[in-house]
């Protein structure tokens, strides 16, 4: 029998049953692997089950955001989970610290978004004509020209936080594509997951260290 390689990144589980994983995922770290190679998250996977059906990732997180990353084990869980996803029916909260911040408390993104291809490479851009997008937003705490966000998405569009957050004037602190480097990187956080299985299955992930100072400086008590 062959012995799985060490994973090439810290492994933490936040939840784990004979069905499903949940991860806290490293940021800087891809759930696939990329043209440019380097460790992703599917490397860890023969650490997770030994069958030859899986594992299977569940939905995706951006390479820059760190948090709760569901997996599969099983065949029948990945249709459950795929299917709580497409039915909105499972719940995801973000953290962010977003440079400046609103006036409001709370409030509601309504914006289609679209992906646009230059020589430069691609992103996310808003437009009218654009696939419909929806994030709610409320403020956690604020700080000296920042503000802390609890973002819950309606929809699963790619960088839809990140887009949402900087067409409104208030960029994620270190996002590089769509605001301003950060030498602690974007501060994104996938925070917790709720999944309607049977019985339901939740995680919640801590801010890694390297937002744990904006964070601070907006009230976070480190809880």
């Amino acid at each position: 029998m062959t012995t799985p390689l060490p994973c090439p990144f810290p492994l933490s589980v936040l939840y784990q049953d004979q069905h499903v994983v949940i991860l806290d995922k490293p940021a800087g770290v891809p759930v696939h692997a990329g043209p440019k190679g380097g460790p992703c998250v599917e490397d860890c996977f023969p650490l997770l089950s030994r069958r030859k059906d899986g594992p299977w990732l569940a939905h995706r997180l951006d390479t820059e955001t760190s948090g709760c990353l569901a997996i599969a084990l099983r065949k029948q869980p990945l249709l459950a989970m795929q299917k709580a996803f497409a039915d909105k029916t499972a719940r995801k909260t973000y953290w962010a610290v977003v440079e400046g911040g609103p006036d409001a408390d709370r409030g509601e993104i309504s914006l289609p978004l679209t992906k646009k291809t230059a020589p430069s490479g691609w992103r996310m851009i808003t437009a009218p004509d654009g696939t419909p997008a929806r994030t709610d937003w409320r403020v956690l705490g604020r700080g000296e020209r920042l503000c802390w966000l609890e973002l819950s998405l309606h929809t699963g569009r790619t960088h839809q936080a990140r887009v949402h957050c900087a067409a409104m004037g208030w960029p994620i602190l270190g996002d590089t594509l769509y605001g301003h480097p950060h030498p602690e990187g974007l501060h994104l956080l996938a925070r917790s997951l709720t999944l309607p299985l049977t019985p339901p299955v939740s995680a919640t992930a801590p801010p890694r260290k390297g937002m744990e100072a904006a964070l601070r400086a907006c009230g976070w008590q480190g809880i």
